[in-house]
C-alpha cells in the first residue's frame, strides 16, 4: 500500500467532513458551542478548496472542514481533494463523509502531496489518509505510484535521463513485475529495420534505442502501447529558440505515460498480453544531424522526406507502430508529447486523443471524467492527409499549410497502422504550468489513468 495511505478500518484518525454552502450549516450544528464560536471568529466560509482545522478544548485537531463543489456547480474539479493536505497539519485522517467520489478523493489526497526530491528534499511532513470505507486501496496505490513514476520521469532534466536511463527505468519496471525487457541500440537500429528511430537519434553521443516489454499470458488479448521517448528536444537542425527549449525534458512525457500505464496494468495483474515500446532518442544538433529534405525509408517500407527536423516525435513512433502493428494486437495505443498545435487548440489540461474506435472513444471520454483524466476526441480528417504529400518520397513529415498540425500529425501515424484492431493515440502535453488539486506544477501523466479504466473494464 502506498505510503501516505492506511488500511480501511484505521483507529485513531481525524475527521474531515466535506461541506458545501447548504450542507455546512447542519455539519456546524453538529460541533460543541465553542467549536461554533470558533467557526465565526475566523470567518470560515465553506468555499470550494477551502480549509478549516477546528481545535477541540485542549487546542488540539478535534475535526476539519472542507469546502466542496455543490452537486451540479457549473464546475466541478474532480481532484478537489488534492488542495486538502496543504492546508492540515500533519498527522493521520479519514474522510467522515461522502466527498462524491471517495476513490478519486483519495488518489488526490495522495497525489496533491507529491514532490520531485531528487535534488531538493522537501522538508514537509505529509499527512496520512485511512482509505475509505468501500474504496480499492490497492487501486488507489497502483494509480499514485505510476503518477508519481511518470512525474519523476518528467521532471529529471536531461543531463540524468538519456536513452540509456529511460531504458534502465523500464528494465527496472520489468524487473519489479518479472516482465522480459530488451532493447536495440545504436548502429544494431539499422539491421534491424529501424531507420528512423537511429536516424533521429544519430547525432547525439547517446545512443538512440528500441526498448521492448512484454508481460502476461501470450494467450490473453494483445494490448500494446508505445511512448515517445524524446529525452530532450533542440527540434535538430531546424533549431528551436531558446524559449521553446526550455520544457524540452519533457518531451519523453509520452513515455512516461505509458510507462506509468504499463505499471499500472502489470500492478493490477490484467489478464492481457501486455507489451510497452519506447523509442527513446536525443533529437541534438551535430555533424551527424539529419537534415531538411533528407528522404529516409521507414520499417513499413514507406519513404518519408523531412520537411522540418523539429518535427521528429512522429518519426521514432512510426517505426515502433510498425514494428507494434505487426503483431495486429486487439489494441494499440500510443502517447506522445506531439505537437504545440494540440495545446492550442485545447490548453494543457485536456489531451486530444484520436481513433476510428467509436466504441473505444465514447468509454475512453466517460473514464476519463470518472477518473480525473479527461480528454477531447479529434477527428482523423482525411480531406487533410493530402498536406503531407511529397514530390519525392511516399509522405513528409509535416505540412505546408500550418493548420490543424495536432490533426496532421495523427494521420502521419495513422499510416504506420493497419493490423491493429483498435489504435488510439493521444498526444499529450506531460507538464501542469501551475500548481492545481492533486498536480502539482511540473511533470504529469495525463491520458493514461483513463485508458486503464477502460482496459480494467473490458478485460479485469
Amino acid at each position: 500500500m502506498h505510503p501516505l495511505l492506511r488500511p480501511a478500518g484505521t483507529t485513531g484518525a481525524t475527521p474531515v467532513t466535506f461541506v458545501t454552502p447548504s450542507t455546512y450549516p447542519d455539519a456546524k450544528a453538529k460541533l460543541k458551542a465553542p467549536q461554533q464560536a470558533y467557526l465565526d471568529a475566523v470567518g470560515f466560509e465553506p468555499k470550494a478548496g477551502k480549509a478549516v482545522v477546528v481545535p477541540d478544548a485542549k487546542g488540539a485537531v478535534a475535526t476539519v472542514l472542507f469546502g466542496i463543489e455543490a452537486e451540479g456547480a457549473a464546475h466541478r474539479d474532480p481532484l478537489l481533494a488534492g488542495k486538502l493536505p496543504g492546508q492540515i497539519p500533519p498527522g493521520l485522517y479519514r474522510f467522515a463523509n461522502d466527498p462524491g467520489d471517495a476513490e478519486r478523493a483519495a488518489f488526490a489526497f495522495v497525489t496533491g502531496q507529491y514532490r520531485f526530491t531528487r535534488y531538493k528534499k522537501a522538508s514537509a511532513k505529509p499527512a496520512l489518509l485511512v482509505v475509505p470505507d468501500g474504496v480499492d486501496g490497492a487501486a488507489v496505490s497502483q494509480a499514485a505510484e505510476a503518477t508519481a513514476l511518470a512525474r519523476d520521469l518528467i521532471n529529471t532534466p536531461a543531463n540524468d535521463l538519456g536513452p540509456a536511463e529511460l531504458e534502465a527505468a523500464i528494465r527496472d519496471l520489468g524487473k519489479r513485475h518479472r516482465a522480459k525487457v530488451t532493447s536495440v541500440v545504436g548502429e544494431a537500429l539499422l539491421k534491424q529495420n529501424f531507420p528512423m528511430i537511429h536516424a533521429v537519434g544519430a547525432a547525439s553521443p547517446r545512443e538512440p534505442r528500441l526498448v521492448d516489454l512484454v508481460w502476461g499470458n501470450e494467450k490473453h488479448p494483445k494490448v500494446t502501447l508505445v511512448g515517445k521517448g524524446v529525452c530532450f528536444d533542440t527540434g535538430g537542425l531546424d533549431l528551436k529558440p531558446s524559449s521553446a527549449m526550455l520544457l524540452m525534458k519533457k518531451d519523453m512525457g509520452g513515455a512516461a505515460a505509458a510507462i506509468g500505464l504499463a505499471h499500472m496494468i502489470m500492478a493490477a495483474k490484467l489478464p492481457v498480453r501486455l507489451r510497452l515500446l519506447v523509442p527513446a532518442v536525443e533529437n541534438a544538433v551535430s555533424g551527424a544531424a539529419f537534415r531538411p529534405g533528407d528522404v529516409f525509408p521507414t520499417r513499413k517500407g514507406l519513404t518519408v522526406e523531412i520537411g522540418n527536423t523539429d518535427a521528429e516525435g512522429r518519426l521514432v513512433l512510426c517505426d515502433a507502430l510498425a514494428l507494434a502493428d505487426e503483431e495486429a494486437p486487439v489494441l494499440l495505443a500510443d502517447f506522445a508529447t506531439l505537437t504545440g498545435a494540440a495545446r492550442v487548440a485545447l490548453g494543457p489540461d485536456l489531451p486530444p486523443v484520436y481513433t476510428h474506435d467509436d466504441g473505444l472513444a465514447t468509454e475512453l471520454a466517460a473514464a476519463g471524467l470518472a477518473v480525473g483524466d479527461p480528454v477531447w476526441r479529434l477527428p482523423l480528417w482525411k480531406p487533410y492527409a493530402g498536406g503531407l504529400d511529397s514530390k519525392i518520397a511516399d509522405l513528409n513529415n509535416v505540412t505546408t499549410g500550418g493548420f490543424a498540425g495536432s490533426i496532421t500529425a495523427a494521420l502521419y501515424l495513422e499510416r504506420f497502422v493497419e493490423k491493429a484492431q483498435s489504435w488510439l493515440h493521444a498526444d499529450v502535453y506531460g507538464w501542469v504550468p501551475a500548481d492545481k488539486p492533486g498536480r502539482p506544477q511540473g511533470g504529469e501523466m495525463q491520458a493514461a489513468r483513463a485508458l486503464f479504466a477502460v482496459l480494467k473494464a473490458r478485460f479485469g
